[in-house]
């Protein structure tokens, strides 16, 4: 069984969230893949360096001049602080990002629209095979490549788990929140979203800025084969009965 786990940026402030990993990756026959983001020590190394965020739609634009920041904060010290915890945890984790082994070709984001932010297309899973046939845990910066230029591109951390969960034909795609799941019009977290109302959340402002992202990258891979995609926080990643699970309606398949 193959699980896809991407961890927000917030989310990776949970003190018990390495130990949960630790015991996903030491089930019976599951083979774990750990996607991250990291979006607000992104901000503030560029805050910290002069420069002030833009976003549009809960995607960040990102100039030429920003791509290195990114690198530096994502593939650099997220991803190995990441890669420390989850080793004292007794995980064989490995860190990666979209970069290496063209793991995460990709093309810009409406044209250029968003600068250096780029989508995947697909996944290539060869390097991430030779990882998971190996027992080890990769953990994936979502820095990914150009496939026109070859140049550095940002991706949305939750695009990258998508890409690389409908790639490796996964179980589950997890999209780890620092909320329990999609929070309904009333405040409730709601247990299930059809992917038939996944525009109409986004558009009626119920789903904004992340969750919205996570939406949309959810729609994705479930239509691209993944299993369930679930969305929630660390509880629910170790309780599956929580969170909130897309489903797919008769119009979708």
């Amino acid at each position: 069984m193959i699980r896809v786990v991407k961890i927000g940026g917030r989310a990776q402030s949970d003190p018990v969230l390495p130990r949960v990993l630790s015991s996903l990756a030491a089930e019976a026959g599951i083979r774990l893949c750990i996607v991250h983001g990291g979006g607000d020590e992104v901000t503030a190394m560029q805050r910290r360096l002069g420069g002030e965020p833009r976003f549009v739609d809960g995607r960040r634009f990102t100039a030429a001049e920003d791509i290195d920041v990114v690198r530096m904060v994502l593939s650099g010290t997220i991803n190995k602080r990441l890669v420390r915890q989850l080793l004292a945890a007794g995980v064989r984790a490995v860190g990666i990002s979209g970069e290496d082994g063209g793991l995460l070709p990709a093309s810009r984001f409406e044209n250029g629209a968003m600068g250096a932010v780029g989508v995947p297309a697909r996944a290539e899973r060869a390097l991430l095979d030779a990882l998971l046939d190996r027992g080890f845990v990769p953990v994936v910066s979502p820095v990914g490549r150009d496939v026109t230029t070859g140049a550095g591109l940002n991706i949305n951390g939750d695009d990258a788990a998508a890409a690389i969960a409908e790639s490796l034909g996964a179980d589950e795609l997890f999209l780890v929140a620092d909320v329990p799941g999609v929070i309904g019009p009333h405040g409730e977290s709601l247990p299930f979203v059809d992917l038939d109302d996944v525009g109409a959340l986004v558009e009626a402002g119920v789903a904004h800025s992340g969750m919205a992202a996570k939406l949309q990258a959810g729609r994705r891979a479930l239509l691209g084969g993944v299993r369930t995609v679930r969305i929630g926080d660390t509880a629910a990643l170790r309780d599956r009965s929580l969170g909130t699970q897309l489903t797919h309606s008769p119009s979708a398949v």
